[in-house]
């Protein structure tokens, strides 16, 4: 007999009832609560103990003639061997993973060997809880994806009862795979075959080296015709492994979610609507449907079949919002089959999935809340997992007053090495600000700062460990200039330690604004942040009497020096990542508003006990300076001076975001897309970032170009300090095609100061930086400044022109002294007409080049129009020529742009050539990605593919050729990267918007006509 419970009352009405008839037994007079009415407005579980439980499992709901709503669908979802029983894991523990790349235990029992555990070691142990005793009588073991001497050679297996008596089941030495992804299969010996809840592979050896690697375990009751399940299942386990951006084995939010699975085993349509909660819920003009879905793919299958999925709603009089016409906050059909073909939905990651369904079903009542899968192709297996379903009114949301209060720092978080879904971090600074002010997950991190939610703790929550000054351009070039301050509400001595002081938070309380941070900790713990150019000021407030503040810095290469007495703190930083080219110095200084108690300090770390007050609350100003701890506090008096409050540094900071937000005003929008465009906006104008400072009421910095003339002291920079304003923290291969031309457009002022403080690389340190981070550092194609300086004086940008002029010319032309500035290949390219293969990535290079070239040309001709001088209409007319010399690089047989070595054969034979094989000439693409990169001839470029229409055809057949991220077309790489994932689930061809390559290609149908 199926359990149905109407999920009506709250728990809070049961307590006030329970409480209320336990208090009138005994003779008191209560008043007990209203009835609640007829239905509730509301609903809401994520899967957890003490949400409202699913009242069906794995259960097709039916007509009202009591059919069943599923067709060609069966619950035959398995990737195991026959009697397998991993899913019944409750629980994996492990010696060691690697938490950074996603390769974590729970990937062992994932069931998708394309994801692997991981350990740094070479040997380890796993241990596995199910959820109850299973009698197994053989095991399985899959290889991971690379380098074989990972593999496991020798271990043990052993079975528990109670998880600390253990019995050894099976003993294996000398043991190898073949093959990636090759699964064996080892028999139990018959007299140790038990009933066990607890099992152990202790591995004792690998293959070679130090390095532990395994993508799947199985265990097998040896069931070889366990009968196949006749509807889709629709059960809760412990949610998703294997995502790149996700906690693995955990919901959303909470340790559970709702699994979807199945076989779809028709050619054609098929589909089932499974039945999940019984609920009484009347739904208004403001009613929102809410839910969270991961639709899993193996790496190997590109069928996306799980992504054709959605939570239906069956009302009482009989009709579906599936019929109804319901969209999401996209505008997409919140249907199974409108999701599937919208694309919306990314696999392998959590989707937000919003409907305000009150527009097409108000007056109505929701009677059960169904999980649908239906997909117009077959046969496939789907799988995936629903998180947080929830039906509430919401209020349509009125404009807000400030459009900086759009703009939510987090977005671009929920990211990782693996897959980019922006590789952001929370940064609170103002516009283009000389510091960031960030919480930090990953204290000990220089990549990575802020994980949205991949590493959650064991409540799947997320925990900071420091509030830290960052610099960082981006997690692939490293932060830099560090400094952390943590506050603690711990008795007696805190603990600095990162894992012993992280504090955990839920987002629903944090607050991520371009001009405040704010969070409120489970402990009652609350900081805040307000930033200005060069300081910031945070406001810790405490739950009780406790109240320090503690130091630390990423690595040892700093100092701090605590001063109890005043209450203040001086320190310094040569904290840098590898990339973090001429990184200088940094200096800090700060001041405490509350008298301090106690205090210590050893190395980097340190603390600071405050008497909080009546208020519990401790105030610290804080500023950096790269010149000396002196400036730091110049820096502080100029931009924070005493008696200035928290709200005012605030407010200041807004009214900044605001202005520069306020230049691009739209009509129409959802509060969805302006949330996108101003957040967007805010992460533009959050770079380049200033780095000077105000001596003397003079613009100087400290120079990452020149030579330290001494060395640094605790206080002062050994750097040469040089006059005038610098910019850094901007690689021109990244941002030529997107962010300047929009400084030039919507701040054009602002656009000539910056490239002015580029320029100032070249007057200080000889050339202009490709990579600045500081410095010069050797990463990426193309001197691409040249481009994007010229574009910015074309269109009438004030600047220092002919210093620009000189810079590019000099990339252009002078072969450079190192691999961190100018051209590469300019020892051969400018003579043989294009750059080599014997050049790393010579084909991008080249083509790079001349684009550049091109830009370097249009610059000579406006000069040469404004100044006469003869010099930049020659140089303008040689550099026009050298800009179609792209045209060299083009393999009429094969189609593309490929590579040329020095004695002008192709890298390889024409017939021989794939376009979708990755690296080798190609700059993080493949020979797609560079098919369109000649935007400086538009018309040529159609010419070499047949004319107007054959780059039309060509560009179609750019957006419809799928890319599969198969590690056979991998290439140079040493193995599918994160673009190649990023491109492939887009599902736009080979059109990777991800990838800065790309970002040009579909205007380049205005030359197809």
């Amino acid at each position: 007999m199926q359990h149905r419970v109407r999920h009506r009352w709250s728990t809070a009405v049961v307590a006030a009832t329970a409480f209320a008839l336990a208090a009138g037994s005994q003779g008191v007079a209560v008043a007990l609560p209203q009835a609640p009415p007829e239905a509730d407005r509301e609903f809401a579980s994520s899967f957890e103990s003490g949400d409202p439980a699913p009242d069906w499992l794995n259960t097709v709901d039916t007509t009202p003639g009591g059919g069943k709503r599923a067709s060609g669908v069966d619950g035959g979802y398995s990737s195991g061997i026959p009697g397998n029983v991993t899913d019944r894991v409750t629980d994996v523990r492990a010696s060691a993973e690697n938490t950074g790349g996603g390769e974590v235990k729970e990937n062992l029992v994932d069931g998708e060997p394309s994801s692997k555990w991981l350990a740094f070691e070479p040997t380890g142990w796993v241990e596995f809880d199910l959820d109850s005793p299973v009698k197994a009588v053989r095991y399985a073991l899959t290889s991971a994806n690379d380098a074989a001497e990972r593999d496991p050679r020798d271990w043990t297996l052993k079975g528990s009862t109670d998880g600390e008596e253990w019995t050894t089941l099976d003993t294996r030495s000398g043991e190898t795979f073949a093959e990636r992804f090759q699964t064996r299969i080892y028999d139990i010996d018959a007299s140790a075959v038990a009933e066990y809840r607890h099992f152990r592979l202790e591995i004792t050896k690998n293959g070679s080296g130090g390095i532990l690697q395994l993508a799947d375990v199985q265990f097998s009751t040896g069931d070889d015709e366990a009968p196949v399940p006749q509807d889709m299942l629709s059960l809760v386990d412990r949610g998703p492994t294997g995502s790149p951006t996700a906690k693995s084995g955990a919901g959303f939010t909470g340790k559970r979610a709702l699994r979807y699975a199945g076989r779809h085993t028709a050619d054609g349509r098929a589909y089932s609507y499974n039945k999940v909660f019984d609920v009484d819920v009347k739904v208004g003009r403001d009613t929102q449907l809410s839910y969270r879905v991961l639709p899993s793919m193996a790496d190997g299958d590109l069928d996306y079949d799980a992504t054709h999925v959605s939570v239906d709603l069956a009302f009482t009089d009989g009709t579906y919002l599936s019929d109804l016409g319901a969209t999401d906050q996209h505008g997409f059909p919140l249907t199974p089959r409108g999701q599937g073909a919208s694309k919306v939905l990314y696999v392998n990651q959590w989707n937000n999935v919003l409907s305000r369904i009150g527009s097409v079903a108000a007056g109505r009542t929701v009677d059960r809340i169904l999980v649908a899968y239906d997909s117009p192709e077959g046969p496939a297996k789907f799988r995936g997992w629903l998180d947080d379903v929830a039906l509430k009114p919401v209020k349509p949301e009125r404009p807000k007053a400030h459009l900086s209060d759009y703009a939510v720092t987090t977005r671009g978080t929920n990211s990782s090495g693996g897959f980019s879904r922006g590789n952001n971090f929370p940064a609170t600074a103002v516009p283009h600000g000389f510091n960031f002010w960030t919480p930090v997950t990953n204290a000990g991190s220089l990549s990575w700062l802020y994980d949205y939610a991949r590493g959650n703790n064991a409540d799947n929550l997320p925990t900071i460990q420091a509030f830290s000054a960052s610099h960082e351009p981006s997690p692939w070039m490293g932060d830099r200039q560090t400094f952390q301050v943590m506050p603690s509400a711990a008795s007696g001595t805190p603990d600095t330690g990162r894992d012993a002081r992280e504090l955990a938070f839920r987002h629903e309380n944090e607050t991520a604004r371009p001009y405040y941070y704010g969070v409120r900790f489970e402990n009652g713990v609350k900081a805040e942040m307000a930033p200005t150019d060069h300081a910031a000021m945070m406001r810790f407030t405490f739950p009780g009497d406790d109240a320090s503040v503690l130091f630390d810095n990423v690595t040892d290469e700093a100092g701090l020096t605590l001063d109890r007495e005043n209450g203040t703190f001086s320190g310094y930083s040569d904290v840098k990542s590898g990339l973090s080219t001429g990184a200088t110095r940094m200096f800090v200084y700060g001041e405490f508003d509350k008298k301090v108690t106690d205090g210590a300090s050893s190395g980097v770390k340190g603390h600071l006990r405050f008497d909080a007050g009546d208020d519990r609350r401790v105030t610290l100003r804080l500023a950096t300076s790269l010149i000396s701890v002196e400036q730091a506090e110049d820096n502080l008096r100029q931009e924070i001076p005493g008696g200035r409050d928290f709200e005012a540094v605030k407010r200041s900071a807004q009214r900044q975001w605001d202005s520069i937000l306020g230049k691009v005003e739209v009509e129409g929008a959802t509060p969805d897309q302006l949330t996108t465009l101003y957040s967007s906006l805010y992460r533009l104008y959050l770079y380049p970032n200033s780095g000077f400072e105000k001596v003397d009421g003079k613009d100087k910095y400290a120079s990452p170009f020149s030579k330290m003339p001494q060395p640094d002291t605790p206080t002062h920079t050994g750097a040469k300090i040089v006059d005038g304003k610098v910019y850094v923290n901007n690689g021109f291969w990244d941002t030529y095609r997107t962010t300047w031309p929009a400084y030039s457009f919507l701040t054009p002022s602002k656009a000539g100061e910056l490239v002015d403080g580029f320029v100032q690389h070249y007057k200080d340190g000889g050339w202009t930086s490709r990579w600045s981070s500081p410095g010069y550092a050797d990463l990426m194609t193309g001197t691409s400044s040249d481009v994007a300086f010229a574009d910015a004086y074309v269109k009438g940008v004030d600047f220092d022109a002919e210093a620009a002029y000189d810079a590019a010319v000099k990339n252009a032309t002078v072969v450079p002294p190192s691999s961190g500035v100018g051209r590469k290949g300019m020892a051969t390219s400018p003579f043989l007409g294009y750059t080599s293969t014997e050049t790393h990535e010579g084909l991008s290079w080249a083509l790079e080049g001349f684009l550049n070239d091109y830009g370097i040309a249009k610059m000579g001709e406006a000069l040469h129009k404004r100044t006469g001088e003869k010099r930049y209409k020659e140089e303008s007319a040689y550099f026009l020529d050298r800009a179609r010399d792209y045209v060299n690089l083009f393999d009429s047989e094969a189609g593309f742009f490929q590579g040329k070595d020095a004695e002008g054969d192709w890298r390889v034979q024409s017939s021989k050539y794939d376009p979708r094989v990755w690296g080798h000439d190609y700059t993080e693409t493949n020979g797609w990605g560079y098919a369109f990169t000649a935007a400086q001839d538009s018309r040529g470029l159609a010419n070499l593919y047949g004319g107007r229409k054959g780059l039309g055809d060509k560009l179609d057949a750019y957006l419809s050729t799928p890319e599969t991220a198969s590690p056979d077309l991998k290439g140079s790489y040493g193995g599918v990267i994160h673009e190649m994932i990023e491109a492939r689930d887009v599902r736009m061809g080979m059109y990777g918007h991800s990838n800065q390559v790309a970002h040009h290609a579909l205007y380049m149908y205005d030359a197809a006509g």
